[in-house]
């Protein structure tokens, strides 16, 4: 679990007290950091014109609106818009290409039948996945999820050997339908035993991993689990910011902005 230290510095505070900038980071260029309301964060790197996949279920998905023939509702509203609209003000030179491809009810076998097209067709330069809410709820057991995660881990691999990728864990809150002890109980213990594939499959990969499971834990012992997630597993605004942060701090810590 994250300590108490690392949330209110890597994550959220109150009003006005929130910073990812480290001791380290502190020292460094103000070239290199972005200061964001109230808080400071490094910068990735990224070459001109890169292109960035967002995949996943519906809370990358965030669809209501989303068109995507339509530059101005193409991304959802997810943690997706707010990385996009972040790094697109601070990072405006690098002309990022950036897509969500998420859909709402999929699991991870539903990625893989539509992985060519909506995956290695698309041709990313760098690759971020976040699924495994639909497969708790289907009782998709962790090895089923394991073999087709790392089918689609594989192909984007063949199909582009330098592809950079971000795994995020599957997470829930104990909010809204979950909060009965039984309910919360069994999903909780399902959603673990799918973010230890996750893990697993971030260190035999090499990818950046982000633990959103505990990231959340932590803010909801700090709030509460209702100021972040209303219906156990579909983040607030604020929840999807949560996310928004820890992305950009994790992806710049593996690749730095010179």
């Amino acid at each position: 679990m994250l300590d108490r230290r690392r949330f209110l510095t890597g994550s959220v505070t109150a009003v006005g007290a929130a910073a990812l900038c480290t001791t380290a980071e502190a020292s460094e260029p103000s070239a290199k950091r972005s200061k964001v309301a109230g808080y400071h964060y490094r910068l990735p790197h990224f070459a001109k014109g890169s292109r960035v996949l967002f995949q996943g279920d519906s809370i990358t998905d965030m669809q209501w609106g989303r068109n995507q023939s339509d530059r101005n509702h193409y991304l959802g509203h997810s943690y997706v818009y707010l990385i996009a609209a972040r790094l697109g003000v601070d990072m405006a030179e690098a002309q990022l290409d950036i897509y969500n491809r998420g859909m709402s009810g999929h699991t991870v076998d539903d990625l893989r039948r539509r992985w060519q097209k909506d995956a290695i067709d698309m041709k990313p330069d760098l690759l971020s996945i976040l699924i495994g809410t639909n497969d708790v709820g289907k009782g998709i057991q962790a090895g089923a999820f394991e073999r087709d995660y790392r089918h689609i881990l594989n192909a984007s691999l063949q199909a582009n050997p330098s592809l950079r990728i971000v795994l995020l864990d599957p997470f829930v809150l104990r909010s809204g339908k979950l909060k009965k002890e039984q309910t919360w109980t069994s999903h909780r213990s399902a959603t673990d035993k799918l973010r230890a594939v996750v893990g697993r499959l971030a260190k035999d990969y090499g990818t950046v991993h982000i633990k959103t499971q505990e990231i959340f834990d932590e803010a909801a012992q700090a709030v509460s689990p209702e100021h972040w997630i209303w219906d156990g597993v579909h983040p607030l605004p604020q929840g999807h910011e949560l996310i928004a942060r820890n992305w950009i701090q994790e992806v710049s810590a593996r690749w730095p902005r010179a």
